[in-house]
């Protein structure tokens, strides 16, 4: 994995590279976003995001703009096509404050596509050298805990473990999720 400050580098069309995004790559979060939506609609699994992309809900492109500019956006290139993306930012506010120095996720998406590809551990990599080089002693962030809890399991696979559950009153009904953390190590690598 290669970390470049601006922009997909010069790679292998093989290797995951983790770049630093941002207000210029909203329409890249979007069509990662949009991607995202179709799949689990496809899939049958719409209580995370809905069925409608992001690209036209006005609340999803200001979330998504949000995440571009008010968050640390990290997008992860394969070759030259962009096939996931990570925000660093604040605990939304059903979140419980951090009782330690963290770095928070405030999204994730990856470009199921490319599944098979570590997309989302490279990623989760790039965060925990981030993590280290700030003085962070974990990563923490929210995710989708229904149908089935399979994006719970996709964390737990990555290293974290489950630390609190919470439920969300929406207008389709309520949203379960679970606050999910890792711990980082603080002799690990600093290079991101």
């Amino acid at each position: 994995m290669t970390t470049t400050d601006r922009g997909p580098a010069a790679r292998s069309a093989d290797d995951v590279v983790v770049t630093i995004g941002g207000a210029e790559d909203v329409d890249t979060l979007l069509v990662l976003l949009d991607d995202a939506v179709r799949w689990m609609t496809r899939v049958g699994h719409t209580g995370q995001w809905g069925t409608r992309p992001f690209s036209t809900d006005p609340g999803g492109v200001a979330q998504a703009t949000r995440w571009a500019t008010e968050d640390t956006l990290f997008l992860a290139w394969l070759g030259d096509r962009p096939v996931g993306a990570l925000a660093i930012g604040a605990p939304p506010p059903f979140v419980p404050p951090a009782t330690e120095p963290e770095l928070y996720l405030a999204i994730q998406v990856v470009d199921h596509a490319h599944k098979g590809r570590n997309i989302s551990g490279v990623m989760m990599e790039h965060a925990e050298r981030l993590a280290r080089r700030r003085g962070a002693t974990a990563l923490r962030g929210d995710c989708y805990a229904g149908e089935g809890g399979a994006v719970v399991r996709h964390y737990v696979s990555l290293g974290f473990e489950v630390v609190g559950d919470f439920t969300v009153d929406t207008r389709s009904g309520p949203w379960p999720g679970q606050i999910v953390r890792l711990p980082v190590d603080p002799v690990g690598p600093v290079d991101a």
